[in-house]
């Protein structure tokens, strides 16, 4: 019988470091590469301008290089299993290959696409490549229960030895690539070329995504990125993006191409930790804190692979039942740049426009709207973020909203202490020049009101155009009052418990600020 492949991206958007690919391509008579908008998928069932951009961009990136080497990404419209059972129908599928989604949200999908299969016939190829190591075996390891603290994931993964290099790239010369008849594309949904954002009914607005999409930008990204490491490395520190966040210049996270797996995590992972190798003559790094962020990333995936609640805070048993308000007004506030608070606002309108900020403007943002001032539900700022924030992921954006909000996964990082949205802002970026980007009205201030506006006469309000209540409004609440008010809530939850929920317990203070990643002039936010 002639091997007949299809395989299916998701996720894994990528050529380099593939082996589910590679197995696709091997030894086939024929191979069809699909991708399929089924309302959900690589994160288009909650989705603004940027993300769907960016995954348009993708997507294109993938296209066109299969047209390079003779072939296309057939991009269909509709329901996996019923595409892939006509497929098998037309074409005679006889092997279907992806790269795992170990999110828990995607097993329904999953396991649907597997029973039509075992029932078909089609033998399926899954591999893991998404992440470092396959979060299933983690929690294999350790007595079949994720581990409870990122230290403890870092013991466990140890245990399992280092993750797996990099697979090589595909070979194309033998492979020969199926085509599908115009009447069975047709029938399939199959779309002429990638839809774009707009032919999926999203306009651009005041969106200008800073990341371009893509396997090909994401490597030339990690480029620059390297030569930032290299340069840390050869000063005598790491982490460099977490050191000296800068708020001014081009991001140099590669979340986006991560969360899309427009790049490999275990190349980005075993890139770095080669620089810093050959920058320190032939001397491996000690721990995994040379690359602790993609770590943390790798917790979070673990934490949420058997947990189908893990981004809702009813029944999810890591999750602290708290109960915020329900205040449309302030939410939307917040949403839209509008509380009053400069840095606040300028990270969330950056959020807006980009569709992307840094992780010390994430903490600020989900802990003002939280726990240190709005007292809101966690779940509707990751709502927020799954909308507008190119990288948020199901696991990582869900697992960072639940901490900062103290509904889990904390101890040391409690209600006593909560960041304040003015001088917050003020220790990373001093001159007030980021607020000025991103909140114009405020641009003419003199530097002493940028940061506090309030403070401001109105006589000098009028001389600077930029009066509170009309260019700028008012402060929504008063951080002084509101933050001893949620303190004194927390405080009261908290003695409620007999004994903390098992989750919510980082090993010690130093877990807590390498998770925040925040330069030493903020750290007094935390102790």
């Amino acid at each position: 019988m002639p091997k007949v492949s299809v395989h299916w991206f998701r996720h894994g958007l990528r050529l380099h470091d593939n082996p589910a690919l590679l197995e696709g391509i091997k030894d086939s008579d024929k191979f069809y590469a699909v991708f399929i908008y089924d309302g959900e998928t690589a994160g288009t069932k909650i989705t603004g301008y940027n993300r769907a951009q960016f995954l348009y961009e993708s997507l294109r990136d993938l296209d066109n290089q299969l047209h390079e080497v003779g072939s296309q990404l057939f991009v269909f419209k509709g329901d996996a299993i019923e595409i892939f059972t006509q497929l098998h129908e037309e074409v005679g599928i006889t092997h279907l290959t992806f790269e795992q989604d170990c999110e828990a949200i995607w097993n329904q999908r999953d396991n649907g696409v597997r029973k039509m299969c075992s029932e078909l016939g089609i033998a399926v190829v899954e591999r893991v490549s998404h992440t470092l190591w396959d979060p299933l075996k983690i929690i294999e390891a350790n007595g079949g229960l994720p581990p409870l603290t990122y230290e403890m994931f870092v013991q466990v993964s140890q245990m399992l030895g280092p993750p797996p290099h990099p697979v090589p790239d595909p070979v194309w010369d033998n492979v020969i690539f199926g085509e599908l008849s115009d009447e069975l594309a047709l029938r399939l949904k199959l779309y002429p070329q990638v839809p774009t954002p707009e032919e999926m009914g999203l306009a651009c607005g005041v969106e200008a995504p800073v990341y371009i999409g893509g396997e090909q930008a994401a490597l030339a990204h990690l480029k620059d990125r390297l030569r930032v490491e290299e340069d840390a490395f050869r000063d005598g520190y790491i982490l460099p993006n977490q050191v000296n966040p800068d708020l001014l210049g081009p991001p140099m996270s590669m979340s986006a191409a991560l969360r899309f797996g427009c790049l490999s995590t275990r190349k980005f992972y075993w890139d770095v930790q080669e620089t810093y190798t050959r920058i320190n003559n032939g001397e491996p790094p000690a721990s995994y804190s040379l690359t602790a962020q993609l770590i943390w990333r790798e917790f979070f995936y673990c934490m949420s692979a058997n947990n189908p609640q893990y981004d809702k805070m009813e029944n999810n048993p890591i999750c602290i039942q708290i109960p915020w308000y329900n205040n449309p007004a302030h939410l939307s506030a917040w949403e839209k740049g509008k509380t009053g608070y400069p840095f606040i606002d300028a990270c969330m309108r950056q959020l807006h426009k980009e569709g992307w900020i840094h992780h010390v403007c994430r903490t600020a943002v989900a802990c003002f709207l939280t726990r240190g001032d709005l007292w809101i539900s966690w779940e509707d700022g990751l709502k927020v973020f799954y909308k507008y924030l190119i990288d948020a992921d199901w696991s990582v954006a869900a697992g960072n909203w639940m901490w900062i909000s103290s509904s889990a996964f904390e101890r040391q990082l409690d209600c006593s202490v909560c960041i304040c949205p003015v001088e917050y802002g003020r220790r990373l970026e001093p001159t007030g020049d980021y607020i000025r980007r991103y909140v114009p009205e405020l641009a003419s201030l003199p530097q002493e009101y940028v940061f506090e506006p309030w403070k401001a006469t109105l006589p000098i309000q009028q001389k600077f155009g930029c009066i509170l209540g009309k260019d700028y409004p008012h402060r929504i609440v008063i951080h002084e009052t509101a933050s001893k008010a949620n303190c004194k809530m927390m405080k009261s939850i908290r003695k409620k418990f007999k004994r903390a929920p098992k989750h919510c317990a980082p090993s010690n203070s130093d877990e807590i600020k390498q998770y925040l990643r925040l330069p030493k002039a903020c750290f007094h936010n935390v102790l």
